[in-house]
């Protein structure tokens, strides 16, 4: 058979089951999976696994899995089988994505795009780990789009099952407590409080992960040197308008975006997500603000300029 012929075969087969899933999602609720899953006796695990990996091709909700999972299996049982499920279904959309897409994307990416390609596959492994951790995309089509990169399919399992592992502990033994609190067991304002201690810390890990991903803070002796660098970082100015062409004025280049507007233009900065960027603002209060969110959306070389434009002015270095 004909190579792009079985790819077109292959990609009308996911997606199929892609609308199959949307259609009878309703008909797929956690009750259903308990009726298959109790039937299946001894071999129970290994179904629920299977349901798991094809759910995550097919875009099912993973949250109604991994609580399904907790609640049948229990919290260690459980944790381990919605994580092995979910990692297997997670590499089987990756080699998905690579085998009917990668080569037609190689051809088509260029420019920025192409950068911020390279960037993420620069980072390989860890990159896979901190979007694991902070759930910047959709799960099930992260997978697809990492599928899309270079990254080695041995370091994106290892570190999928590794760093989706706080979470998958954090919602199994949720849905393990919910089980037991439909049961009316003993204990169950420990489990409870166990069940919201792990979410709670589950919720911390991403402003965690931010600040270790928040490079050292830039002198402005070391930013004028960069600058003039063929490496150059982007200098984002996080002052407002009146302030950047105030008193103190801007260095040349600057790219001016006020802090309160930074949210919402984080999308016109996605080419620099893995390329330096420096943040300046009158001292470094609201550059650090803008640090923590910068790093917070994946952005993985922010710097502080240390003391602002105030600094820049000290040392009497131009303007505009």
């Amino acid at each position: 058979m004909n190579h792009r012929i079985a790819r077109w075969l292959f990609f009308i087969l996911l997606l199929l089951g892609i609308t199959l899933v949307v259609v009878y999602r309703d008909q797929l609720d956690a009750q259903a999976l308990q009726t298959w899953v109790n039937e299946a006796g001894v071999a129970a695990p290994l179904l629920f696994m299977l349901i798991y990996a094809l759910g995550t091709v097919f875009f099912f909700p993973g949250s109604v899995l991994t609580l399904a999972g907790g609640a049948l299996f229990g919290p260690v049982l459980g944790t381990l089988i919605n994580l092995t499920g979910a990692t297997i279904g997670a590499a089987m959309a990756f080699l998905v994505a690579r085998y009917l897409a990668s080569d037609w994307v190689e051809e088509k990416t260029g420019g920025r795009l192409k950068q911020l390609k390279e960037g993420v596959e620069g980072e390989g492994w860890r990159f896979v780990a901190f979007v694991r951790l902070m759930p910047l995309f959709p799960f099930n089509l992260l997978n697809y789009a990492l599928g899309l990169t270079r990254i080695p399919l041995l370091q994106y399992v290892i570190a999928s099952w590794l760093f989706m592992l706080p979470g998958a502990i954090a919602y199994t033994y949720l849905g393990y407590a919910g089980r037991e609190a439909m049961a009316g067991s003993e204990g169950l304002v420990q489990k409870t409080m166990l069940a919201l201690a792990l979410l709670a810390m589950v919720a911390f890990i991403p402003r965690f992960v931010a600040i270790l991903r928040r490079g050292p803070m830039v002198s402005i002796e070391e930013l004028s040197q960069r600058l003039q660098s063929e490496d150059a970082p982007l200098l984002l100015d996080v002052r407002s308008p009146e302030e950047f062409t105030g008193e103190l004025g801007h260095i040349e280049g600057a790219q001016n975006i006020p802090l309160d507007e930074l949210s919402g233009q984080v999308v016109n900065l996605l080419d620099y997500m893995e390329q330096p960027v420096a943040l300046i603002c009158r001292t470094d209060r609201r550059s650090a603000s803008a640090a923590r969110l910068l790093a917070s959306k994946g952005f993985a070389d922010v710097h502080i300029v240390r003391g602002g434009m105030m600094e820049w002015s000290r040392k009497q270095l131009p303007v505009i």
